[in-house]
């Protein structure tokens, strides 16, 4: 009998379109060479007599895959041999002979898992998951602490980890968006841990923080806008414009499937607001920097903070709102910000108080909509302008309408590249199939665009949609000319307004869903972008359906997407 190909080799087979195989010897060849793939590139350090430490991620954006790389330098450096794995690449009896586990692991959206971790939330959270006695485990969570469920991905595994026997040998260490310096205190006391001959108390006294190591992270340029229009008819109760920011000299490189960054400014007319209320000097200086200052460009005055909320349920004047903000805060938020919430709770803050209360302001990243090899100095986005009421005050979102209203054509902005390395089009002879409703067509335009530039033969079949034809067809010249020349083998298009019956983009996924099965059982890679709280869950929940009438059931299906997963064929871009 030949002997089985080593697993460098078999990292590279790939399955032909033209093999003999039936659709389900396809779906376990799929995952059979994905799992090849993941035992060839895991980053294993050799032995050193001390027991390895798997540093195991969850990531949405590469935020903690970040970290956890971050950690394995650490660990280097301090003499601990280690291994790498994304979670969902841990099996049941893999995590079972695993003695010492760090999970690093981001919270998306109201308290989501990540992608990449999915299935490993599955498996330890199962019936039969495996019993952990011999394992001990610290978990570093990251999370935005304007959601109410932050951390709520790494709280779970972190809590089914010790109710599954494991020892936890540091309490969890959550991260806010400032995850960096967080994240950054917490490697002295997890290397002093794990290089430690007994690995179950830290040393005393706790070794002192760390500076941060930005590695391989592009660092912020100021690129000029140099062009936008508007996408979105002058009809259509939605505001979107096209972005470019010229890249020229600023050294910024990018790939399909990556996010820019931008720093923005609050709205002037909202600080004014602020300090009318407050009744403060914006003059007025608050550590090295004037209150006006602070307030525009520092710090964030839209959302509330965990703290300043905190303060407002012990000290606002209404005893309702009091109430309120202790038992139902996301109710209490619903249409108010942060000045509403000050007005209500009838409450002046000193400036340094206010100030100390208040969150950093955060840049926000954008899918960028264009490809490298078509534009490589200039990158596009795809934004929509946020725009709501708080009472009788229009309120708008901060980087949204920073680009839409305060940021002219010719203005430079701060941007930063947000690499995402899990979010990338297929190799050129691999079908695509790309659901992105809305601005969730922005990352789908840099792949078509990248497709063309390269001859892919692969074949691409996108389903987008809005609310009206007329006035939401976001590119639709491009779109309809990349249909007519054949770049986009299917346009299926889902615009909910335009008929008395509301139709989405999970409605014709149901229509053409023996043509949906049959791409993914000959290798399609699905890719999702958009909405996550209702938009991509509504997707996901179509596709199960999907499959379950084509493989035998709900267990099927199951299998099929746990397939597609740990593949690296079912991608999404979601926020």
């Amino acid at each position: 009998m030949t002997a089985p190909p080593p697993p460098a080799q078999l990292s590279s087979l790939a399955i032909s379109p033209d093999a003999p195989f039936t659709a389900e010897q396809r779906i376990w060849l799929s995952g059979y060479l994905a799992g090849a793939r993941s035992a060839a590139a895991a980053p294993v350090r050799k032995e050193t007599g001390m027991t390895p430490v798997h540093v195991l991620y969850g990531t949405e954006t590469g935020n903690a895959e970040y970290v956890a790389d971050l950690l394995t330098e650490r660990l280097t450096e301090a003499g601990v041999p280690w291994e790498l794995h994304e979670l969902d690449a841990v099996g049941a009896d893999a995590l079972a002979a695993m003695s010492r586990v760090v999970v690093v692991c981001s919270t998306y959206g109201d308290g989501e898992m990540p992608d990449n971790a999915d299935l490993f939330r599955k498996m330890i959270t199962a019936d039969d998951a495996p019993r952990l006695d011999a394992t001990s485990f610290a978990v570093c969570a990251l999370g935005d602490e304007s959601y109410e469920d932050f951390c709520a991905a790494g709280r779970l595994l972190d809590t089914r980890l010790a109710e599954l026997g494991a020892t936890r040998i540091l309490e969890r260490r959550d991260c806010d968006v400032m995850w960096e310096d967080a994240s950054a205190q917490w490697f002295p006391e997890i290397v002093a841990v794990l290089a430690a001959p007994a690995a179950t108390t830290a040393p005393d006294p706790a070794p002192e923080p760390e500076p941060v190591r930005r590695r391989d992270r592009p660092a912020p340029v100021s690129a000029v806008l140099a062009h936008r229009v508007r996408l979105s008819g002058p009809a259509s109760d939605k505001e979107i414009h096209h972005h470019e920011f010229d890249l020229t000299g600023t050294g910024l490189t990018y790939a399909a499937g990556d996010s820019l960054t931008v720093v923005p400014a609050n709205d002037p007319a909202l600080v004014e607001a602020f300090l009318a209320h407050l009744g403060h000097d914006g003059d007025a200086p608050v550590g090295d920097r004037p209150l006006r200052e602070l307030l525009t460009s520092a710090h964030e005055i839209v959302t509330p903070s965990r703290d300043m909320l905190d303060v407002l349920a012990e000290r606002a004047a209404d005893a309702g709102l009091r109430a309120a903000l202790r038992d139902d805060r996301a109710a209490c938020l619903w249409d108010r910000d942060l000045l509403g919430l000050l007005h209500a709770a009838r409450l002046r803050l000193d400036p340094e108080e206010l100030v100390g209360l208040l969150r950093p302001l955060q840049h926000r990243a954008y899918s960028i909509s264009s490809s490298p090899l078509l534009f490589p100095d200039r990158v596009h986005l795809t934004v929509a302008a946020v725009r709501y009421r708080c009472a009788d005050r229009a309120v708008g979102g901060v980087c949204s309408t920073h680009l839409a209203d305060r940021l002219a054509v010719g203005d430079t902005a701060v941007v930063a590249l947000q690499p995402n390395t899990g979010f990338r089009p297929p190799a050129d002879d691999v079908d695509m199939i790309m659901i992105g409703p809305g601005t969730g067509v922005a990352p789908f335009r840099a792949f078509l665009q990248e497709r063309a530039a390269r001859g892919a033969r692969g074949r691409n079949w996108l389903l987008f949609g809005d609310r009206r034809s007329d006035h939401d067809f976001l590119y639709r010249s491009e779109l309809l000319g990349w249909a007519s020349d054949g770049l986009l083998t299917h346009l299926d298009l889902a615009f909910s307004r335009d008929q008395a019956e509301k139709v989405y983009v999970q409605d014709r996924m149901r229509e053409h869903g023996a043509r949906l099965y049959a791409w993914l059982a000959d290798g399609a890679h699905l890719y999702v972008c958009g909405d996550a709280s209702r938009m991509a869950r509504d997707v996901d929940a179509a596709l199960h359906e999907i499959l379950a009438a084509h493989t035998g059931g709900e267990d099927g299906a199951a299998e099929f997407v746990a397939d597609l997963k740990r593949g690296k064929r079912y991608l999404r871009d979601v926020y």
